[in-house]
């Protein structure tokens, strides 16, 4: 195993390319600057917008604008970081950007405060006499919705000065993450082999020997254990941040304060937890079991549960060859929507090498104005595949979002997020399945599937089913310590896994692996979303072409609809669990097929 290079030894055609935003980091240096200079553009309206229509529709338009460029200069920054978050330049970047959005924030958040102290009936005179406040309607009401949990505007002008501040928790994670963790190497039969994050969630957790796997799961544990009061007291700050701030607010919970902006009604949320959880750990259970006999395990432990089941047929894919594939499996979504994923896939949208300090995962993120930015961590497997398609499902979403909507109105919410993103995934497995009757590789192609089920309705859901535990103990005022997160993810991985999978003081710790803690209520909008694509992939298998446009029709809408609405248009009812039973029985469906292959 070579070592990981540093960022300045990769190849620069396997990084993306920020010039794209910024030609230099002077001229982002500069456009901080200018951006603190543009705010009085903005501030000439404070104590105004009681004026009329006309000042409010010139005071949005000038608010619109530098949102847009902050938001810009904020993503550069966060890129710069997740590239390579040691070098200390990065850091400071990171800082500086941190530092704006307070500022700023602060001087901005009069706007809110001013449109929620007018008299009742007063934003919706001036929609009505003023046609050019059309385009900001949406936004208008979704503010106005905030009315009731509204602080004093001094109180929210503080809070909103304090953001740096309020976001530590998440700062502090993935500095540790990125800045501190490192990771014991393990020696097999002699050869040392590193860990890293990146390396074990990528490649590692799915080697076919066992011994490497558990192995690597054991130095990967160690690594984490040594942050976990560090990483609990930030796991515990963020949560009780929200207590706070939801009592602050007048709302019933944390968890109703977080539902808030996503406009999901709590018993939807309570719906894909309760459905999901029950219904599908019978299905899971039964593919745990078809693990272990295919592995000849006696014991199926944690770190088990990716393994191949045909570790000989595993295709190394180059990035070129990942392109390939890609372009013929989301050739169905049309020339408009072929030609974004063309264009990410060959003009450096994409970073995709392995360096110290580079952030876990993958993400994409999307500045309004420019192009998407995607980061991922190529290791030469199908399933980078599968996580490039995901991304660029969330690239071209928000691209033609872009397309057709204002900067205030782009972004749907959280709640549908997902839902392009995990459709991706089906569509690829769809046009890689429908090109072979070979046993070996549709059995490859449904075990991809079966991660992405397990990524989203497994993982993640269960880590919303932490989160929803979690805050329920901090709602009574009992502490979050790491015993406490530990024990209780212990017991939901116990009850969902009911004895198949071994739950050991390992597994505990995988709490400690997602940043989407710190993003709210995020994780089980995982399975919201792959809820909506599975619905929507098999209207497309079934209908063609039509369902093709209801689905760009979706995409293009961006955040004008609530998420509901939007699932609604794409011919998903979600305020029903069927369309949940429905993905579930879909699942079992596939792990139908996977026994019957062995």
């Amino acid at each position: 195993m070579t070592r990981q290079l540093t960022r300045a030894e990769v190849p620069v055609e396997q990084t993306w390319r920020l010039e794209d935003l910024y030609p230099t980091q002077a001229d982002w240096e500069r456009e901080l600057e200018e951006i603190r200079a543009a705010a009085s553009r903005v501030t000439q309206f404070r104590g105004r917008l009681g004026e009329g229509a006309g000042v409010l529709l010139a005071c949005l338009q000038e608010y619109e604008q530098l949102r847009e460029r902050l938001a810009r200069a904020g993503i550069y920054a966060t890129l710069r970081f997740s590239s390579d978050g040691s070098d200390p330049e990065n850091q400071a970047v990171r800082a500086k950007a941190q530092a704006l959005m307070a500022q700023m924030g602060a001087t901005l958040s009069f706007v809110q405060s001013e449109l929620l102290a007018l008299p009742e009936g007063t934003v919706e005179r001036y929609l009505a006499e003023e046609p050019g406040l059309a385009p900001f309607r949406r936004w208008l009401e979704q503010v106005l919705a905030m009315r009731p949990h509204t602080l004093h505007p001094e109180t929210e002008k503080v809070l909103a000065a304090l953001s740096e501040v309020t976001g530590a928790p998440y700062a502090i994670y993935t500095q540790v993450k990125a800045g501190d963790m490192r990771f014991d190497p393990i020696k097999v039969d002699g050869e040392e082999i590193p860990v890293t994050f990146a390396g074990y969630e990528g490649r590692l957790e799915r080697c076919a020997d066992a011994a490497v796997r558990r192995a690597a799961f054991r130095s990967f544990s160690a690594g984490l254990r040594r942050y976990q009061h560090t990483l609990a007291a930030t796991f515990a700050t963020e949560v009780k941040k929200n207590v706070v701030l939801a009592r602050l607010r007048g709302f019933a919970s944390a968890t109703h304060m977080l539902l808030h902006p996503q406009e999901v009604p709590i018993e939807v949320y309570h719906n894909l937890l309760d459905v999901i959880r029950s219904e599908l750990a019978p299905h899971m259970r039964r593919y745990a079991r078809l693990r272990r006999r295919v592995l000849g395990l006696d014991r199926l432990y944690y770190c088990d549960i990716e393994a191949p089941l045909d570790p000989e047929y595993d295709p190394q894919v180059s990035f070129d060859e990942g392109r390939q594939i890609l372009l013929d499996g989301l050739a169905v979504m049309g020339p408009e929507y072929i030609e974004i994923v063309r264009t990410a896939l060959t003009d450096r949208w994409i970073d995709w090498c392995d360096n110290v300090g580079k952030s876990t995962g993958a993400f994409c993120s999307s500045p309004y104005g420019a192009h998407p930015y995607i980061l991922i961590t190529w290791t030469g497997t199908m399933r980078n595949v599968m996580t490039l398609a995901h991304e660029l499902g969330h690239a071209c979403h928000l691209t033609l979002a872009q397309r057709n909507q204002s900067f205030l109105n782009f972004r749907p919410s959280t709640f549908f997020i997902e839902a392009p993103s995990t459709m991706n995934e089906l569509l690829v497995a769809q046009h890689i399945l429908r090109g072979t009757q070979d046993t070996r590789m549709r059995r490859w192609v449904i075990m991809q599937l079966l991660a992405t089920y397990h990524h989203n309705f497994v993982r993640h859901l269960l880590e919303g089913e932490l989160q929803r535990r979690i805050y329920a103990l901090a709602e009574e005022g009992k502490p979050i310590t790491a015993v406490t997160l530990s024990e209780t993810k212990g017991a939901i991985l116990e009850e969902f896994w009911g004895g198949e999978v071994e739950i050991d003081d390992d597994a505990k710790l995988t709490w400690m692996r997602q940043p989407h803690y710190y993003m709210g209520l995020y994780p089980y909008t995982y399975s919201a979303g792959l809820t909506i694509s599975t619905a929507a992939a098999q209207a497309i298998r079934e209908e063609g072409q039509p369902a093709v446009g209801r689905w760009l029709k979706v995409l293009k809408a961006g955040g004008t609809l609530k998420p509901l609405d939007l699932a609604k248009m794409a011919g998903v009812d979600l305020s029903s669990p069927e369309p949940i039973r429905a993905a579930v029985a879909f699942v079992g469906s596939l792990v139908d097929e996977l026994e019957q292959s062995f």
